[in-house]
């Protein structure tokens, strides 16, 4: 029987980890991640998954480390896969597996290496996206390439909506391949780097608005940034606020000095800086939700200007 440790989290780990069972593959151990208390856990579990199929399960601080390395190296497994884990594996790990290191990446490689690619994705306007099954090497997402599986991106997609079309996508993409992987006959295609890039990890305060911007890179960052992310933040009249969910309503508005929001008591739009009209359909100010006929009784009648939050 072809087994395989498997280093995961998130639900592209779940979903994938239950395509090797599905297809008999033996899997003797789960490498994870603790939750960390301070990120909203909308997401499956890993861990909770593996219990239930009665899968030893760790969470080391760091899989690299020599205890973790003998332990799977006891287990002779045929592949390693990682899927959705967040750190990166090192040499005498991704040395171990007879058959070779595989990892589930959340873009069409070489677009989008490194950290949080939906995000990013949506952030640059792109309007497809996917998951791309690789081998793995000590640098990050640029092994051959096993299989991808592209999904569309839509105008309005947030980047929680994006993220299940990527994840059906990985388990797709697995539950095809695995068979071939499985009888040693799968394609690998080398990765043209120069027709990619790298990213790195993204924090809260990148989702800072800079309403100089056009309307459309604005609406972008909204919805790569809308909850469960942390959202994006703005000031309203001074006030902190978050924008959640933005529509373009005119791109081709011209620019309005100083960006301003307004309401005609049924709708809020902001007017931008760069250039183009946004609808804002959710906005919080002062971390409650706030409708567009309170604006008003909140701000006073006319524009209210939108600018940085303070620190």
């Amino acid at each position: 029987m072809t087994r395989a440790v498997v280093f995961a989290y998130h639900n592209v780990g779940v979903r994938c980890l239950k395509v090797l069972l599905a297809q008999g593959i033996a899997v003797p151990l789960v490498v994870t991640h603790d939750d960390d208390p301070g990120e909203t856990q909308w997401f499956g579990s890993v861990a909770a998954t593996a219990r239930e199929y009665g899968i030893a399960t760790i969470a080391p601080e760091d899989p690299n480390a020599a205890d973790v390395v003998a332990r799977v190296a006891a287990l002779a497994p045929d592949f390693l896969f990682s899927f959705y884990y967040r750190r990166m594996l090192g040499a005498a790990l991704l040395a171990l597996p007879l058959r070779g290191a595989l990892n589930m990446h959340g873009s069409l490689l070489p677009r989008f290496r490194g950290r949080a690619p939906v995000n990013w994705a949506v952030l640059a306007g792109e309007r497809e996206t996917g998951a791309s099954l690789h081998y793995m090497t000590i640098k990050p997402d640029d092994g051959d390439i096993v299989a991808q599986m592209a999904v569309p991106i839509l105008p309005d997609d947030t980047a929680r909506e994006v993220f299940d079309k990527v994840t059906v996508a990985a388990e797709v993409t697995l539950d095809r391949t695995l068979p071939a992987l499985v009888a040693g006959n799968a394609p690998r295609t080398t990765q043209d780097l120069s027709r990619g890039s790298y990213f790195g990890g993204r924090r809260p305060e990148d989702g800072i608005i800079d309403w100089n911007n056009d309307a459309t890179s604005i609406h972008n960052l909204v919805r790569a940034v809308a909850p469960p992310y942390p959202g994006a933040f703005t000031a309203v009249g001074g006030v902190r606020a978050r924008i959640l969910r933005t529509r373009v309503a005119d791109a081709a508005a011209p620019p309005t000095r100083p960006p301003v929001l307004e309401s005609d008591g049924r709708r809020a739009f902001a007017r931008c800086g760069g250039g183009g009209t946004l609808d804002v359909l959710a906005l919080e100010v002062d971390g409650s939700a706030i409708a567009p006929s309170a604006l008003a009784r909140r701000f006073g009648a006319g524009p209210v200007r939108l600018g940085r939050p303070e620190a």
